[in-house]
């Protein structure tokens, strides 16, 4: 009985290896058809009562503006050219705070530390869930989409996937959305205004804003006008040299 659950187990974990090392190469290539949180999106509105709403339209990073390319990255994770799928400081840093934070008796905040790798990884491959499993399993798809996929790849996925309002998934159907464009044509103001409300999409809008969304798109700007208004990917390969 042993040696038969060994047997079982080997190969279980061969054909985990495998078939999820085959997806990551083969999504370096294909669209992500379908993510499994919009999957569950749309049976929470089903249950709600609600209609089922599925806006995503797939686009190349051609023709998704280098505005929001460089909004998300300024507000996001600011050394994702650097590093390789994880950004040690910035959560050594996030934990020093929630430590402040958790010694507050009222209204405690806490500040997360994912990088644009783990929140591609996260929303193209996983289940929503706060676990460890789910954690450890997105530590292991960032560090395959860094092995497999270039930094424009992972940006070209995040930027097509990631939910961006109730239904509303990807830059093409956000810019079509709120601003009646496409994701080409966005403007800085109105990237800055989408990546302002990534921290959390089903409760601020780009399309209607409220005072805090404004700031947040004020201080993004200054932030993309410090990078010089344009987000190049070769910075990675002049900083290595």
């Amino acid at each position: 009985m042993f040696k038969k659950l060994w047997t079982f187990l080997k190969k279980a974990i061969l054909f985990f290896f495998i078939s999820t090392i085959l997806a990551v190469i083969i999504f370096r290539f294909v669209p992500v058809p379908v993510t499994l949180l919009m999957l569950q999106r749309c049976v929470e509105q089903k249950l709600d009562g609600k209609e089922m709403k599925l806006k995503n339209d797939w686009v190349p990073l051609s023709q998704i503006s280098n505005n929001l390319q460089l909004a998300v990255v300024t507000s996001e994770d600011q050394n994702f050219l650097f590093h390789h799928g994880f950004d040690f400081e910035a959560i050594q840093k996030a934990m020093k705070y929630n430590e402040k934070q958790q010694k507050k008796k009222k209204h405690p905040r806490t500040r997360g530390a994912s990088t644009i790798s783990q929140q591609c990884a996260k929303n193209a491959f996983l289940f929503p869930a706060r676990n460890f499993i789910r954690k450890g399993l997105e530590v292991y798809f960032t560090a395959l989409i860094e092995i497999f996929w270039s930094k424009e790849r992972i940006m070209e996925v995040y930027l097509n996937v990631i939910e961006m309002g109730d239904g509303i998934y990807g830059a093409e159907a956000a810019a079509q959305n709120y601003f009646h464009t496409n994701a080409k044509n966005l403007s800085a103001g109105q990237a800055a205004m989408i990546a302002a409300c990534l921290p959390n999409p089903r409760k601020f809008s780009a399309g209607s804003p409220t005072a805090y969304v404004f700031k947040r798109q004020s201080a993004i700007l200054h932030q993309m006008n410090l990078w010089g208004g344009r987000l190049d990917y070769n910075m990675k390969e002049e900083d290595e040299d």
